[in-house]
């Protein structure tokens, strides 16, 4: 019989030793910091999975977040293939959090009543990170701002987001750069404004979709971004059907409407043009 202590202790060799002098696994990590920033306000046993889903939500958001703006950096530089790698990691992010509803879904709505007004006011709808992503992504409203002017530099990251063109927009002013003509206020426009469907645009992705061999970057592009917003949907979707499956119509913490708000959300389309294309070709 294998001896599993000696097997275990060669092929950990050193794994022993004492790490008093040196960087352990947990410094490198700064676990002390991460595993003690749990702090449940109710004596409910429940509220620590509430706690723990949205903290890892915000750390991946948080890489998410990294990607794509060096993927929006890449894009105005015209260099297509890191920005490819980037945005299809985010779409892994993003069907990670899908699948983290499940996880919070278990808990029923007996469960959740039981510590919910140890949340007051407290929703996700005032995450900072959640707002950057909409940003990013082309849903601007200034109006989402207001949560947020309490803090001074978190409200000026905003401003800087809703001010500056969206990943989709710099997908648009690629296309320009790349000869296509688009009318002015697709390329150069208010950029804080919600994107609205244009016709030029329409076109162009037309003219690369119809001619994938000659515009292959700009087709790939096209279809990363389809992903990025396919997991995006989902994400959405799962959060309404988790959240009405929790807490039914009950309005949200936050002072939203609870699941019409949500769902309000599901519908939003954020490069039109990709998904409007499907039906003409």
């Amino acid at each position: 019989m294998v001896d599993d202590e000696k097997l275990l202790g060669v092929a950990h060799e050193g794994a022993y030793e004492n790490f008093r002098d040196d960087m352990s696994y947990g410094d490198y990590l700064k676990l002390d910091q991460l595993l003690s920033a749990q702090h449940p306000l109710s004596k409910e046993p429940n509220e620590l999975l509430f706690i723990v889903q949205h903290q890892a939500t915000e750390l991946w958001m948080k890489l998410a977040l990294t990607e794509l703006m060096r993927a929006r950096s890449c894009i105005q530089l015209e260099d297509l293939s890191p920005a490819f790698k980037m945005m299809a990691r985010v779409s892994r992010i993003m069907n990670n959090l899908i699948q983290s509803w499940d996880i919070l879904s278990t808990l029923t709505p007996t469960e959740y009543s039981a510590f919910r007004e140890s949340l007051a006011r407290s929703s996700g709808f005032q995450s900072h990170q959640n707002r950057m992503l909409e940003f990013l992504f082309g849903n601007k409203s200034r109006m989402m701002l207001k949560p947020f002017a309490h803090q001074t530099e978190i409200y000026t990251k905003l401003t800087e987001l809703l001010n500056s063109p969206s990943l989709y927009d710099e997908a648009n002013r690629l296309l320009a750069k790349r000869g296509f003509v688009l009318d002015k206020v697709a390329i150069d426009r208010d950029w804080s404004a919600p994107y609205v469907a244009n016709a030029s645009v329409a076109a162009a992705w037309a003219e690369v979709y119809g001619d994938t061999k000659q515009y292959w970057d700009l087709y790939e592009l096209a279809e990363k971004l389809v992903d990025l917003e396919d997991y995006f949907r989902q994400w959405r979707f799962r959060h309404v059907t988790t959240v009405e499956r929790v807490i039914g119509f009950k309005r949200g913490s936050g002072g939203t409407s609870g699941v019409d708000y949500l769902r309000k959300m599901v519908d939003v389309r954020l490069f039109p043009e990709l998904w409007d294309i499907r039906t003409s070709l």
